[in-house]
């Protein structure tokens, strides 16, 4: 076994941009696996029994929730102090990763649940974001001045959702909110996680990302 950890991942995927911005803070040098979602490799499959990104293969077991490889890297290293938050962080990850992305699913996604109106679930998402508006029109992140793990793990997520429709999203009253986005968008550590590099092929050498060995 490799004595570097493997990240299997997909380049837009809100799960696993929020992975990679983890370990990109935390610092540490892992190899990094780039997959196409419709051509997923047998290593790839034979590593993540859910057939999700990201998987984490370590030496010892694999990790394939993107908040358990997110805590994961910041145990080994957290210079930034990311995994120190009040309780609400936990909480806000919480309903991002359960309400707030199912609303979120069912309006992307509107063709495949024909069952439920876009617009309603459209509105489900907005309530989380109408609720973390006041706190950012105060201050630059979640819970102050600096960031924390729960900033990390919303982030992408509402990036993704402000993208199904940017016009509406722009055109709501979330002042803080937005610039909190935006500034996230525009930022050196986004634009490092979102490189584009090739699909992962058998054969290929190791494409480190995080500190070189």
């Amino acid at each position: 076994m490799s004595q570097h950890p493997i990240l299997w991942s997909f380049r837009r995927c809100p799960y696993a941009i929020r992975a990679r911005l983890a370990v990109k803070s935390a610092g540490v040098c892992l190899e990094l696996r780039e997959i196409l979602l419709r051509d997923k490799p047998a290593a790839f499959l034979e590593t993540s029994a859910t057939a999700t990104v990201p998987a984490l293969r370590l030496n010892d077991r694999v990790l394939d929730e993107s908040l358990d490889i997110m805590i994961w890297a910041l145990e080994q290293r957290d210079p930034q102090c990311l995994l120190s938050m009040p309780q609400e962080g936990w909480d806000l990850i919480e309903a991002n990763d359960g309400p707030f992305k199912a609303a979120l699913d069912h309006t992307k996604y509107a063709t495949r649940f024909p069952e439920l109106d876009a617009t309603i679930e459209r509105d489900k998402a907005a309530v989380l974001l109408a609720d973390l508006d006041p706190r950012l029109r105060g201050q630059i992140w979640l819970f102050g001045d600096r960031p924390t793990l729960a900033d990390l793990a919303l982030l992408p997520f509402v990036r993704q959702f402000a993208n199904t429709d940017r016009d509406w999203f722009e055109a709501q009253d979330w002042p803080g909110l937005i610039d909190w986005l935006d500034r996230f968008t525009q930022s050196e550590d986004f634009a490092q996680v979102m490189v584009k590099y090739p699909p992962w092929a058998e054969g290929d050498g190791p494409r480190w990302f995080g500190i070189k060995p």
